[in-house]
């Protein structure tokens, strides 16, 4: 049998992986493509990067990922690199620690672009849609001002990631 990990984005936020065995090869690549699907997450982009350091770990990997400044590009290797791309942040530092394998490097990775929203969402949870992006904006601006960095403004705009819909399929970029 045949085992198809696919990476799965759409280069403007969303990205997932999907991991599907059969036993021809374009079966399991339509499946793994299902299941990249269904495992979509939303990562903030913030002037091409993520707002703030952060590690994330998946078996014996774990992925560690820092912002860089404007054109720096992608400093990453293997399927770190992919998930990166697909999710549409340029401008990043990242290094795969432990584990070599590109499906626990790409989870990893999903792990901590994962980890950032949770941080952000905790501070609203139990509010409305509006308090809820008040305060990742909130969140983000205190993150900033504490790290010295710029204080971004309108970081949430309405209508923008929240109200998007994930099964837009025909938009999606696929690396197999």
């Amino acid at each position: 049998s045949f085992r198809a990990i696919v990476i799965v984005g759409n280069q403007k936020g969303q990205v997932g992986v999907g991991c599907a065995k059969a036993s021809e090869v374009i079966i399991a690549i339509q499946k793994a493509i299902a299941d990249g699907r269904k495992n979509l997450i939303n990562v903030p982009i913030f002037k091409t990067t993520i707002p703030h350091p952060i590690t994330g770990r998946s078996g014996a990997g774990s992925v560690m990922l820092r912002p860089a400044s404007q054109g720096t590009g992608i400093i990453a290797g293997g399927a770190v690199r992919l998930v990166l791309e697909l999710a549409g942040i340029e401008n990043i530092l990242a290094k795969s620690l432990g584990s070599k394998a590109p499906l626990n490097a790409a989870n990893a990775t999903l792990e901590a672009l994962k980890e950032i929203w949770e941080k952000a969402e905790a501070e609203g949870s139990g509010a409305t849609a509006e308090e809820k992006a008040k305060a990742k904006q909130d969140y983000y601006n205190e993150l900033y001002k504490s790290k010295g960095y710029e204080i971004i403004k309108n970081l949430m705009q309405e209508g923008t990631r929240d109200s998007e819909c994930v099964a837009q399929y025909d938009k999606f970029n696929y690396y197999v």
